[in-house]
């Protein structure tokens, strides 16, 4: 039986155009400090022809961590934290519970870029959730609260922790925690 995170393919093809939002919208965070890797960039392009069907999960499933590789090439907190981002959209082809990973990392990217605004996670979180539509909202809604299931990102390991997980918690607080029932899975 596969996680309650996974989430049905087509479901996983609704949050992961979503999620690419949330990832390139920091992006240039990272190009800024590596002008000339485009794993993040690729990464988000994969996760959006994921979205429109143009690819299949299981080749996808095997690509997902290019990006998150990424990371290991800069050093500037905020550039980290936008390829995490990245590599977070493109694993929704493999569980669609990174694509609230992707928003985490994406939210904590843009804090770290503007360490004197201590609002910036939030106006973060705001753009993110206007750029939800119902569809997704109601695709996200599937997933189990954050730290409530073992089998998946949403576990207790690292996004369920400090400023990623405080994310997480602020998105199902606001778009609903309790799981709501999909007969594709």
């Amino acid at each position: 039986m596969p996680s309650p995170q996974s989430l049905s393919e087509a479901d996983r093809r609704l949050v992961a155009a979503w999620a690419a939002d949330c990832a390139e919208r920091v992006l240039r965070l990272f190009e800024t400090d590596a002008l000339t890797d485009d794993r993040p960039r690729e990464a988000i392009t994969r996760a959006r022809a994921f979205a429109r069907g143009e690819l299949d999960a299981a080749g996808e499933i095997r690509r997902r961590f290019v990006a998150g590789r990424a990371a290991h090439a800069v050093t500037a907190p905020a550039a980290v934290a936008a390829a995490r981002a990245a590599a977070q959209a493109a694993g929704v082809a493999h569980m669609g519970a990174h694509a609230l990973g992707a928003a985490a990392y994406a939210a904590k990217a843009a804090a770290l870029a503007a360490p004197g605004q201590p609002g910036a996670t939030d106006e973060e979180r705001s753009w993110q959730l206007a750029q939800m539509s119902p569809q997704v909202q109601a695709a996200l809604q599937r997933l189990p609260p954050l730290g409530e299931d073992s089998s998946g990102p949403l576990g207790a390991g690292l996004l369920a922790s400090g400023a990623l997980g405080a994310h997480i918690r602020a998105i199902q607080a606001v778009i609903g925690s309790t799981p709501v029932p999909n007969d594709d899975r």
